[in-house]
């Protein structure tokens, strides 16, 4: 189903091409925006011609002629390739950025925000793997303010559907390597993978919130391999019924953020919902400290919440009131989805600022 959404203000005719991942593309006319239905991830032909068939049809129905095209910043995506092509300027526009500014054109905000977007992966400058991110966005600008603490992620993308291995990262990470190949016996992998660590081998660092829930699920035992990405996690937030905080679970240092003091409990906790429970409640309470150090940093009080993560409504539901109670104010997403699907909007939105600067 298509969604329009009402900008702060009036734009020019604008096309974004959306993400990789339950793409969407969205073209602005006037102080609307209008997204396109879901087509599906852009590796299948099948997709890919919905992609491509929807952009002429959307510009056709809306009589515009975009000035420009929004895109990521991975230069391999479909996406990006298809907005190299066309006879306008192309505009790269940061994963993460586009997450907060989604937030913000769908509430109205014409103003700077903080982004909080948390998500499984997005490119950064320099083809860094970015998914923990506080970011202090302006427009059609942006600056990284702090990020989650870096773990190795052995296999590259295979971890994201096998958290053990960022669990095996994590316990490599506090000199416990001895331990993989015997905390995952049934795992063929698990034998060599604290040799692959020391090694640094295929082991991108990543600073993805979406792998940090993947460690605790490993750690905790819950579902070390996943038939898709995201299901452990979601397994994990099924299991929470009262979240509690370690209070000294995690560090703040120069905007980076690290839970390694709350993974080294999850590590020897037997019980997983406790662990759940532990888990989300000490991460809530820790992103509520990130932001009102961001905002006493900046002097800006909106946080926009984006990203794949905020489908959690453990999370939602914990962090809304506790920045709420710092005297923050928490933008979340209503209309258009947190996650990918509305990544196009937040592309949309930059872009023509981009232009009309």
């Amino acid at each position: 189903m298509r969604v329009c959404v009402a900008l702060p203000r009036a734009v020019p005719p604008t096309l974004a091409v959306g993400a990789f991942l339950k793409n969407t593309i969205c073209v602005t006319k006037g102080a609307t925006a209008y997204l396109s239905p879901v087509h599906g991830d852009l590796g299948t032909p099948e997709a890919i011609a919905a992609f491509e068939a929807s952009i002429n049809s959307l510009i056709t129905e809306l009589s515009v002629t975009p000035t420009r095209v929004a895109h990521d910043l991975h230069p391999d995506f479909h996406s990006t390739r298809f907005a190299q092509t066309l006879d306008i300027p192309a505009v790269p526009v940061q994963h993460h950025h586009a997450h907060a500014a989604a937030i913000a054109a769908e509430h109205g905000h014409d103003a700077p925000i903080i982004g909080l977007s948390l998500d499984g992966f997005g490119l950064g400058p320099n083809n860094q793997s970015w998914g923990g991110e506080l970011l202090y966005c302006d427009g059609a600008h942006y600056r990284r303010l702090g990020h989650l603490a870096l773990l190795a992620q052995p296999g590259g993308d295979v971890a994201a559907r096998e958290p053990w291995r960022m669990a095996a990262a994590v316990l490599h990470s506090q000199g416990r390597g001895a331990e993989i190949a015997g905390r995952w016996p049934d795992l063929k992998p698990a034998a060599m993978l604290a040799t692959v660590l020391d090694k640094g081998l295929n082991s991108p660092p990543t600073s993805s919130a979406g792998r940090l829930f993947d460690a605790a699920c490993g750690l905790l035992n819950v579902l070390p391999v996943s038939r898709f990405e995201g299901e452990a996690p979601m397994a994990l937030e099924a299991m929470v019924t009262a979240p509690t905080i370690m209070t000294d679970g995690w560090t703040l240092t120069d905007g980076v953020l690290d839970f390694a003091p709350l993974l080294a409990m999850l590590a020897s906790c037997s019980d997983a919902v406790i662990g759940a429970n532990l888990f989300h409640g000490t991460l809530i309470a820790a992103l509520a400290q990130w932001c009102a150090w961001a905002a006493e940093t900046t002097g800006c009080r909106t946080i926009a919440l984006g990203g794949g993560c905020f489908f959690n409504k453990v999370l939602v539901a914990g962090l809304v009131p506790a920045l709420q109670q710092r005297g923050l104010v928490a933008l979340t997403a209503v209309k258009v989805s947190p996650g990918d699907p509305g990544l196009s909007l937040g592309q949309a939105w930059i872009a023509a600022q981009a232009e009309m600067e």
